[in-house]
């Protein structure tokens, strides 16, 4: 089944203290390993895919809770906290923040020749690319991408998270992805989208209302581009339940030439590689949307995909200061736990289920 999910989070100055990094690095390591050591490696991969458990994650590991800052430094730690374990545990994760994700390709790449996953390399950069070209470029809710995480096993499963700031209302809005069965990327793919923030015009190129633009789009690129531009000049719609019509002054008529210079002589053969042309962006995109409306008299989806639904403290003393000695305690506990032997190991697990059951009841 394929997931996706959204998270908003307001922007945040400051950075984290390299002691609190070093701590969550740490205990990131420790929880991460248990998951793992108990449930398997396709279940930590699809823990990590979901907002809700990662935000989690964060707020255990002493982040700000509802900080966009959660995100960038929790990716990093994680990062950092598994990578002398990528080869025992087959996973193996890829990119970051601002330069770290456009290099998401190359890291994949590496570890993908490293420990002997060649063949899977040129799909895993493709899946990468066009997750955050469908977050960037095909779902338009204002947010531009700036972070991007790109996790992936041994066994060709993967997951993204990734997050994208918008300026003007100074919030971040996280984006969750997990692979199990990929159907169809393109028709409704999101599932359980969490937002405190619904905007009121958002080109959804992913909804399953947009099938029709998608085609039309599709049609329009096998066409010459002055016949195209001679059929504009004739017509207006009406449509978007506006109370005006749409015309040649809401298109961008300048963008439109330089896509056909890029499609026309090998039009793409569907939705998929015409995300991941090079140097297609979102406004060429939204040119050809409203081109396939004005022309065809279909319609784009507008409506934002959005759904309304602490252990040791956080790092700027919400909702207490953080306790240095609890928090190293807990470390402690639990490095000392993936110590031990198996034996011991499995009656300590009893006494942690045992409490959570407790909680539970309470």
């Amino acid at each position: 089944m394929f997931k996706r999910a959204v998270v908003d989070l307001p922007l945040h100055g400051g950075k984290c203290p390299p002691w609190l990094f070093e701590k969550m690095v740490r205990l990131g390591r420790a929880i991460l390993l248990v998951i793992y050591r108990e449930f398997g490696r396709e279940e930590l991969l699809k823990r990590l895919s979901d907002p809700y458990w990662f935000q989690a994650l964060g707020c255990l590991l002493g982040f700000d809770w509802h900080s966009s800052g959660l995100t960038t430094t929790l990716g990093g730690a994680i990062k950092k906290a598994l990578e002398p374990h990528f080869k025992e545990l087959g996973i193996f994760i890829c990119g970051g923040k601002g330069r770290s994700a456009l290099n998401t390709p190359k890291e994949i790449e590496y570890w993908g020749e490293r420990y002997g996953l060649n063949s899977e390399i040129g799909q895993l950069i493709t899946l990468s690319r066009l997750v955050a070209k469908i977050d960037n470029n095909a779902l338009q809710d204002g947010f531009d991408l700036y972070f991007h995480v790109f996790i992936f096993t041994s066994d060709g499963k993967w997951a993204v998270i990734q997050q994208g700031m918008d300026e003007k209302s100074l919030y971040a809005r996280r984006y969750h992805w997990f692979c199990d069965t990929v159907r169809d990327f393109f028709s409704d793919p999101h599932s359980g989208i969490i937002s405190s923030l619904k905007r009121k015009e958002v080109l959804n190129l992913v909804a399953s209302e947009s099938e029709n633009v998608r085609s039309k789009i599709l049609e329009l690129l096998r066409e010459p581009f002055g016949k195209i531009e001679r059929e504009l000049r004739l017509t207006e719609r009406l449509f978007f339940k506006r109370e005006h019509a749409l015309g040649l002054k809401d298109l961008p008529l300048s963008v439109l030439p330089r896509v056909w210079e890029k499609t026309y002589e090998n039009p793409p053969q569907d939705f998929q590689k015409l995300l991941l042309i090079q140097g297609l962006g979102a406004k060429a995109l939204r040119a050809l949307t409203l081109t396939a409306e004005l022309i065809f008299d279909v319609k784009a989806s507008r409506i934002d995909p959005v759904h309304y639904s602490f252990a040791h403290g956080g790092k700027d003393g919400y909702p207490y200061k953080i306790n240095k000695r609890v928090y190293e305690n807990t470390i402690a506990e639990l490095e000392s736990l993936l110590k031990t032997s198996e034996l011991e190991y499995q009656e300590k697990i009893k006494l942690l289920k045992r409490l959570t059951l407790f909680f539970q009841l309470k």
